[in-house]
C-alpha cells in the first residue's frame, strides 16, 4: 500500500553512503521513496539519480551550479534548488518520513537540527554533527524533536547489541577499528605515506574523507564521541580494538560481564537498510559470513604512538564544550591539504593539536556558538598552516 511506503530525504545522494542507499531504495519500491536529493557540486550524477528516482525536489549546495542542473532537468517536473536554506525548508516538509544525513563534514549540521526540530526520524551517517554539538543535538532529542538511528556500521551494530538489553545497565562498548590502510605499517614509514597510500583501506569502500580520517584513527575517535551521545556513555567505559578483519563491527559489554557482538560481511548497505526499515529487518544480497572460511578473528590494542589522532579524539571529548568542534574544524582543514600534498601525515594530528592549545573552550554552548567556533577554528587552523 502507498501508506505504508517511507518517504526519504537523501542529503549527500552522490557520495558513498548516498549511493548506496539510493540501492536499498531501488530494490524495495514498494518501501521506500527518494523525494528529495541533495549533492554539493555533482550536478551530472544528481540529476542522473533524479530522473531514475523520480525524485521530486533536488538541491545542489554550490550554488553556481544550479543554472547547469536547472538546464539537466529542464521538463522533468523535478523542482531544482540551490544552496543550505533551501535543504533546510525540504527536510521539514510534512511527507518527508526519514532524514538520510549523509553529508561530508560539518555542513550536515544544519540540516539535521532543522528536521530534528521538525519531529523526523534521521538516518545520520554524518560523524560530525554529533561530535561538533553532540549537547545540542542530544537536548533536542530528550525534549521529543525527533529521533536518530545510527548509520555507522559500528553505531549501528552497538544499537542493534542493545536491542535486547531491556534497560539492563552497560558497562562498556567495545569500538571495534579496522587499523586502516597503515596498521602494519612502521611509524617512520607511515611518516611519508601519501595521500594515494591513505586512500587505499583495504575492507571499506569510502569517500576521501572518511577514508582519510580511518588512516589517522580520527574516524575512530569521531565515532568514540559520537558513542557518547548516541548512547548516554562515559568515553572511560568506551574501549577502542583494532580488528582487522572488519567481521564484528562493535560489542556491548554488560554488568554481568557477558559481550554481545554484532557481526556482518564489510557492506554499508546493511546498517544503511537497517535504519530505513527499522524496526523490521528484509532481505539483502549482500555476502553471507561463512565462518568456517574466516577461521580467525583477531583483536589487538590501538597504537596511540603511530596514531595520535585518537588520543587527541578522547581528550577532546574529555575537556567538553566546544573542544570536540574545534578539533573536528581542523581536522577538516587538515584533511584537505593533506590530500592536496600540503602537509605530510604526521602533520594532520600536529595541526590539529595546534589549533586546539590556541583557541578556548567554551562550556555550554549554544548552536549559534558551535557555529563561531567551527568558523574561528577553521580560520585559526589556516593561519597555522600557513
Amino acid at each position: 500500500m502507498e501508506a505504508s511506503i517511507k518517504h526519504i530525504a537523501i542529503l549527500g545522494s552522490t557520495g558513498s553512503i548516498g549511493t548506496q542507499t539510493l540501492d536499498v531504495v531501488s530494490r524495495y519500491p514498494d518501501r521506500f521513496k527518494a523525494d528529495v536529493l541533495t549533492a554539493n557540486r555533482n550536478v551530472e550524477l544528481l540529476a542522473a539519480q533524479a530522473v531514475e528516482f523520480g525524485a521530486r525536489d533536488v538541491v545542489i549546495c554550490d550554488e553556481s551550479r544550479y543554472a547547469e542542473l536547472k538546464r539537466k532537468l529542464s521538463g522533468t517536473g523535478i523542482n531544482v534548488h540551490a544552496g543550505m536554506d533551501a535543504i533546510c525548508g525540504l527536510v521539514v516538509e510534512k511527507d518527508i518520513d526519514v532524514v538520510v544525513g549523509a553529508m561530508v563534514g560539518f555542513s550536515g549540521l544544519r540540516s539535521v537540527v532543522a528536521a530534528l526540530q521538525a519531529g523526523k526520524t534521521i538516518a545520520l551517517a554524518n560523524k560530525e554533527t554529533l561530535v561538533a554539538a553532540g549537547a545540542v543535538v542530544d537536548a533536542l532529542v530528550k525534549s521529543g524533536h525527533g529521533s536518530i538511528l545510527p548509520v555507522d556500521s559500528e553505531h549501528s551494530a552497538i544499537f542493534q547489541c542493545l536491542q535486547g538489553s531491556h534497560g539492563d545497565k552497560v558497562a562498556r562498548i567495545h569500538l571495534t577499528a579496522s587499523g586502516g590502510p597503515f596498521r602494519t605499517w612502521t611509524r617512520d614509514s607511515i611518516s611519508t605515506a601519501t595521500a594515494a597510500d591513505a586512500l587505499k583501506h583495504p575492507n571499506w569502500n569510502m569517500g576521501a574523507k572518511v577514508t582519510i580520517d580511518s588512516a589517522t584513527m580520527m574516524n575512530k575517535g569521531l565515532e568514540v564521541i559520537e558513542a557518547k551521545w548516541l548512547f548516554g556513555v562515559e568515553p572511560e567505559r568506551i574501549n577502542v580494538v583494532v580488528h582487522p578483519q572488519s567481521i564484528v563491527h562493535s560489542m556491548v559489554e554488560y554488568e554481568d560481564g557477558a559481550v554481545i557482538a554484532q557481526l556482518g560481511a564489510p557492506d554499508m548497505r546493511e546498517p544503511i537498510q537497517y535504519a530505513l526499515s527499522y524496526p523490521h529487518r528484509i532481505p539483502l544480497n549482500n555476502r553471507k559470513l561463512d565462518f568456517a572460511a574466516i577461521s580467525t578473528l583477531d583483536f589487538q590494542a590501538p597504537d596511540t604512538e603511530k596514531f595520535p589522532c585518537l588520543a587527541i579524539a578522547f581528550d577532546a571529548i574529555r575537556r567538553g564544550g566546544t573542544a570536540p568542534a574545534i578539533m573536528n574544524a581542523a581536522n577538516e582543514v587538515a584533511v584537505k591539504a593533506y590530500l592536496e600534498g600540503r602537509i605530510s601525515f604526521y602533520s594532520i594530528a600536529d595541526l590539529i593539536s595546534g589549533t586546539m592549545n590556541s583557541m578556548q573552550i567554551k562550556d555550554n554552548p549554544t548552536l549559534d556558538d558551535i557555529f563561531a567556533v567551527n568558523a574561528e577554528a577553521q580560520g585559526r587552523a589556516l593561519s597555522i598552516l600557513k
